[in-house]
């Protein structure tokens, strides 16, 4: 019986998150069309764009999101941040933050119909995985981001985790903080792997919440300097995942 409910719960939410979708393209639209003489990096068109997922996530009845940690005071400070990935679902999750950033995404992702079409609205990157001009390409694209006071999204592993093992980081987002000289914002994601487990479409019961933790400034820094930063990066995620957090909740 607790699975039919589960079953019959995933689906009316299905259906809810997909005409949330539909309603939401056209707002997007509308806003970026408007504002495309005066915001070129997209702020407002993204801001919008990040704001489906709080909706989603709070019609969703299996799902309890919460953001922790201290909110950094000036919402256009550029940073790079990173986070561990657990889950589609992170990426729900991590939307819930109170301010605009551009996503590192797959390539794949942007021709999903709607979804992806927001995500070109809203200025996101994409990046074709093993092909180097693509990643050359978006590195430039995440340095003009950066230049114009927007933050930047990376999941450092790459890909979601399937154990609860971080896997190794990768050093483009490391590398990207030194040349553009911003700090690196570290993100510590827990809860969202049951929120929809992998390779299931039914949804579960999931309290997650997402913790921000201190910038790593990378002033003064080199290149030389990646596997020094990436390894600290790594190791403030790994104790944060492992403790308990102290921060206040937002």
């Amino acid at each position: 019986m607790a699975r039919l409910w589960q079953s019959l719960v995933s689906m009316w939410t299905w259906v809810v998150i997909a005409t949330c979708v539909l309603l939401w393209f056209p707002l997007v639209a509308i806003v970026r069309l408007v504002t495309a003489p005066f915001d070129r990096e997209r702020y407002r068109a993204g801001y919008l764009f990040r704001q489906l997922p709080k909706v989603i996530a709070t019609l969703n009845p299996f799902w309890r999101f919460r953001c922790a940690g201290v909110m950094p005071p000036d919402p256009r400070r550029p940073f790079v941040v990173v986070s561990n990935h657990e889950s589609f679902v992170d990426i729900l999750l991590i939307s819930h933050l109170p301010w605009e950033m551009k996503w590192l995404s797959k390539a794949e992702l942007f021709r999903v119909p709607v979804f992806g079409w927001m995500m070109q609205l809203a200025g996101d990157i994409p990046i074709k995985r093993g092909f180097g001009p693509s990643a050359i390409e978006a590195m430039a694209r995440c340095r003009e981001v950066l230049s114009q006071r927007v933050s930047v999204m990376i999941f450092p592993e790459g890909t979601r985790s399937a154990t609860a093992e971080l896997l190794p980081f990768k050093d483009g987002a490391f590398r990207l903080a030194i040349d553009a000289g911003v700090a690196i914002l570290p993100l510590v994601v827990r809860g969202t792997r049951p929120a929809l487990p992998k390779h299931d479409w039914r949804f579960g019961r999931s309290t997650a919440v997402v913790e921000v933790l201190l910038p790593v400034e990378t002033a003064g820094l080199t290149p030389e300097d990646v596997p020094a930063l990436k390894a600290r990066v790594r190791g403030m995620i790994v104790a944060a995942r492992k403790g308990v957090s102290s921060a206040s909740d937002k």
